[in-house]
Formats: structure tokens, C-alpha cells, sequence
């Protein structure tokens, strides 16, 4: 069973990207904030076939980045939710930091989905020892 991203931890990360990026603070809406948490957990009980864990994470940075839980930073909060997940459950991200801001701004503009972000986390991703 997959380790989940606790929303105390997303908030606490959100707080940390705008401490060091700026931005405008708060949750934009609460029932999204919910709403994203809850996506990668309803796709691990109910998706047909079960997803591996790079579509758990692909399901989180997809809510986040398209969601608007927040005021601003919304991609940010995306790609860290992202690594922190894999963190969590024993993988790396290792992507180069322009590839990766590059690939969040795609799936917040529309121009890669869901399953293209998994098989990019994937590609980019490492199982730690």
C-alpha cells in the first residue's frame, strides 16, 4: 500500500515554495485541496488495471497543476508533490530542473495528459536502494 501525501505536508510545502519563490499565500479552494488529495487514492482503489505507482504520482501532479488549490504555485506544488510521493515510497526523481519545469507548464497548459506525465515520471524516475 502506497505511502499518501498528507495535506499538512502539502500545506507545509506550499508555505515553503512561496517563502523562497513569493507568491500570493492561501488556499484558493478547500474542496479542491481535498479533492486532489483524494485522486491518487481513489485510482489505487478503483482503477482497472491498478496503477503503478508513477500514475499515483502522475495523479497528484495532475490535480495540483490543474486544480487550483491554491492562490499561486499551484505547478510548484505540483512537481514537489510529485517528488516528495516517490520520496515516500522509494523512488528518486531524478529529472534535470528545466526538463522538469518544462514538463509541469505542458500538463498545466493543456499539451500533455495524465498518462503522458506517468510515462514521463517514469523514464525519470529511480527506484532508491
Amino acid at each position: 500500500m502506497p505511502r499518501w501525501l498528507p495535506k499538512s505536508a502539502i500545506i507545509a510545502i506550499h508555505g515553503e515554495l512561496l517563502a523562497e519563490h513569493g507568491g500570493l499565500s492561501g488556499s484558493a479552494n478547500e474542496t479542491s485541496l481535498s479533492s486532489t488529495l483524494a485522486r491518487p487514492q481513489q485510482l489505487d482503489n478503483y482503477g482497472s488495471p491498478p496503477p503503478d505507482i508513477f500514475q499515483l504520482a502522475a495523479s497528484y501532479g495532475f490535480g495540483f497543476a490543474k486544480n487550483h488549490c491554491f492562490k499561486d504555485g499551484n505547478k510548484r506544488v505540483s512537481l514537489v508533490a510529485i517528488d516528495v510521493f516517490l520520496a515516500l515510497n522509494g523512488y528518486e526523481l531524478n529529472a534535470e530542473e528545466a526538463n522538469a519545469a518544462f514538463t509541469i507548464e505542458s500538463l498545466a497548459a493543456g499539451n500533455i495528459d495524465e498518462k503522458e506525465l506517468s510515462l514521463w515520471i517514469k523514464k525519470n524516475t529511480q527506484a532508491l536502494l
